[in-house]
């Protein structure tokens, strides 16, 4: 088993489980973790999913190179369907899974593992985790989507920078241009998952699977088609009991104020 799936209440966390191989990502593990994602979306009492890795030396390595180098022998269109599908099929179900998915990056933070922290719509870094883009110096840009997301999330220069030096930048770095949310000693990482998690699931379900869907799909559009992804996320709140309880409770407090 390459990945440990662990519940706590309301929260479930994915543990990459291949410490030995620095967590890399080989096509077993990442069909387990599609498949977990698909269990755990399909469950609605679960409502926020931490992914980490196993020991603290890295979060995962990136794609496990050997184990993948017979696709990429067998040329383009091998290549395309067997190595590059599959990783923009998990980090795009990753992007845009409809419960928060919170990455505990608990060490080096590698090509694949880069880009599902990039995919991930949270991040919390170990203070000594490492991201890197090191896919340049096998002779290939980066094929899980990291040409993309990462200089959406930290300007076009700065993954520049990574994606062509494929040079690791440490976590306090990561944090400052906006790779991660926040950077704790190790010993706290997990907690600090789990409560970022807790604080978030406090709010109704319907609530926080229209703000991810309305943020990740409106991200990268003219801000008039961006406005009618909000209104439409918005729109199917609005029968909802969490909308009925949340305003309830406002006029309630309106009322009582008064």
């Amino acid at each position: 088993m390459t990945v440990r799936s662990e519940r706590d209440q309301q929260v479930v966390t994915l543990t990459i489980d291949r410490e030995k191989k620095l967590n890399a990502l080989d096509y077993p593990t990442i069909d387990a973790l599609l498949a977990e994602l698909d269990r755990i979306e399909a469950e609605d009492s679960v409502r926020a999913v931490i992914l980490t890795g196993a020991g603290e030396r890295a979060f995962s390595a990136g794609a496990d190179i050997p184990s993948l180098a017979d696709s990429i022998a067998g040329g383009p269109e091998r290549a395309l369907r067997e190595f590059v599908r599959r990783g923009h099929t998990l980090t795009r179900r990753i992007e845009e899974f409809p419960k928060p998915i919170i990455v505990a990056v608990n060490g080096l933070a590698y090509g694949g593992g880069c880009e599902l922290t990039e995919a991930a719509p949270l991040a919390v870094a170990a203070e000594h985790a490492r991201f890197a883009k090191p896919e340049i110096s096998l002779g290939f840009a980066p094929p899980f989507g990291g040409s993309q997301r990462l200089p959406r999330h930290v300007g076009r220069k700065r993954a520049l920078e990574m994606i062509l030096t494929g040079e690791p930048i440490p976590a306090a770095r990561a944090a400052e241009i906006g790779l991660v949310n926040s950077v704790v000693p190790v010993v706290e990482l997990l907690d600090t998952a789990r409560d970022l998690a807790d604080r978030i699931i406090q709010h109704a379900p319907t609530a926080v699977a229209a703000c991810l869907r309305a943020v990740t799909r409106g991200i990268n559009l003219p801000i008039d088609e961006g406005l009618a992804v909000e209104a439409a996320a918005f729109a199917a709140t609005v029968p909802t009991e969490g909308v009925r309880d949340g305003v309830g409770r406002f006029l309630e407090r309106s009322r009582g104020s008064r």
